[in-house]
């Protein structure tokens, strides 16, 4: 059974309401092949709506070529991997790293605003196919289509306006519905997890971006296979909104359509009873179960889109789906002994510096104490080639680009940060989650501060 990992303390047992985000936790998808499907998608649509070369189409996928926690330097065409205080720690210029001094001169203060637009978060899952296009397209404009195609700013706008194009169109939502089997992912313990939530007192809704023919036809494929207790999913869920374009849903004041399920029509309603509906507000819907935001649990992968605006806007309790950590998770456990190595390197080092600093400090040198000082020189830069040998073989065990997903060296990544910062729980999966009993007390650790250690 996966694990829940938390950041503040949940209990189970005050929770009247668990919401669920569809796409990517509800609904799990085989992630690769839909990134792959965008990733060809877009394609064709830079080269259809924008007049892109036809040779792009061509551009091969490599999936591992970008992670989640990204951010795309829209301006410079480069890629950036942040620490928790938004400071680079790794880059690169489409598909070739960036050299630590050609990086330092290019960002200056080496921090990062956010804040500004010119800048753009790989911050999901859905994220990845453009981070994978925006580089190989650099490397296009760097190359043989440096009068072709339009700069680096131009380039990433043009790819997220076919990304947003591919799913309002429907072009890519039809692969899926087209071909379910290699898209989707069946979870049948997640679904006998929830029914057991449901028995033990809990309501369950789902809260989603895609639309309702869309969802209905993931929801008929995942859940009612799987179902024991309930005939179908309008059972087994109180509510289901649709069509709810979140972040906005979280402070807009979108008033509610209920669907009717046997005409397919809409009507607008101030109080909510339980059904299907789509757009809203988080205001309304949580004035409408007569229940304080404090007991409503809501679950996403969306860091931004699902957990953050919720978390300002709202005061519901948040879970992040982070599918990523299932094979970080294994991948750390393979190199702890190279990272208890590593640390126990570090700590012989120790010593020799502080000597290294005493003898420096000595303002009566003799060739004694710098004989002294050389070959202590000696042993520190032998112990640094044995630390360096280490580093190499333990990030083998992650991406070959960018390393681990939560960590940049020694640091908590910029994506660590938020997941830490603004979800009360996380996990691997939604099923990780509702393997646990619906009464169980979740408690976070005790953190220790620098001066504490």
């Amino acid at each position: 059974m996966g694990k829940v990992y938390v950041n503040r303390t949940l209990n189970m047992k005050k929770i009247k309401y668990i919401g669920l985000d569809m796409d990517h936790t509800l609904v799990r998808y085989k992630t690769e092949n839909f990134e792959r499907a965008a990733y060809y998608n877009v394609l064709k649509q830079l080269v259809q709506k924008k007049g892109y070369p036809k040779d792009i189409v061509k551009l091969p996928f490599e999936f591992n070529n970008a992670i989640r926690g990204l951010v795309l330097d829209k301006k410079n065409g480069n890629i950036l991997k942040l620490n928790r205080y938004s400071g680079i720690r790794l880059s690169y210029h489409g598909d070739k790293p960036i050299d630590f001094k050609i990086q330092k001169s290019l960002y200056k203060s080496i921090y990062i605003d956010l804040g500004d637009t010119n800048y753009y978060p790989v911050d999901t899952t859905f994220s990845i196919s453009p981070a994978l296009l925006f580089a190989n397209l650099v490397a296009l404009k760097d190359g043989k289509y440096s009068s072709e195609l339009p700069d680096y700013l131009k380039i990433c706008e043009d790819v997220m306006e076919c990304l947003d194009m591919a799913h309002r169109d429907g072009s890519l939502k039809d692969e899926v519905k087209n071909n379910l089997s290699n898209f989707i992912v069946c979870d049948p313990e997640s679904i006998a997890g929830l029914e057991r939530y449901k028995k033990s007192g809990k309501s369950i809704f789902i809260l989603t971006n895609s639309m309702f023919d869309y969802s209905k036809i993931l929801l008929d494929y995942t859940i009612n296979p799987y179902l024991k207790e309930h005939k179908d999913w309008g059972e087994l869920f109180e509510f289901v909104i649709t069509g709810a374009q979140k972040p906005k849903f979280f402070f807009d004041h979108a008033e509610f359509l209920k669907i009717d399920l046997e005409t397919g029509k809409m009507r607008n309603v101030k109080e909510l009873t339980p059904g299907v509906y789509q757009g809203g507000c988080a205001d309304t819907f949580t004035a409408s179960l007569k229940t304080n935001g404090d007991e409503i649990l809501y679950i996403g992968d969306h860091i931004y889109g699902d957990i953050l605006r919720l978390k300002k806007d709202c005061n519901w309790r948040t879970g992040l789906v982070v599918e990523e950590l299932e094979q970080e998770i294994g991948a750390l456990a393979k190199a702890r002994p190279l990272t208890k190595k590593i640390n126990d390197l570090m700590i012989k080092k120790e010593p020799f510096e502080k000597e290294l600093i005493i003898i420096a400090d000595n303002t009566n040198k003799n060739d004694q104490t710098k004989k002294r000082y050389d070959e202590i020189q000696n042993q520190v830069t032998e112990i640094d080639s044995e630390i360096s040998k280490n580093i190499i073989e333990h990030q083998k065990y992650f991406n070959a680009y960018w390393g681990e997903v939560m960590r940049i060296g020694n640091e908590e990544s910029y994506f660590a940060s938020q997941v830490e910062r603004y979800a009360c729980i996380y996990m691997a999966k939604l099923a990780d989650l509702v393997n646990y009993s619906p009464r169980t007390y979740f408690r976070g650790f005790r953190r220790s501060m620098p001066h504490e250690n």
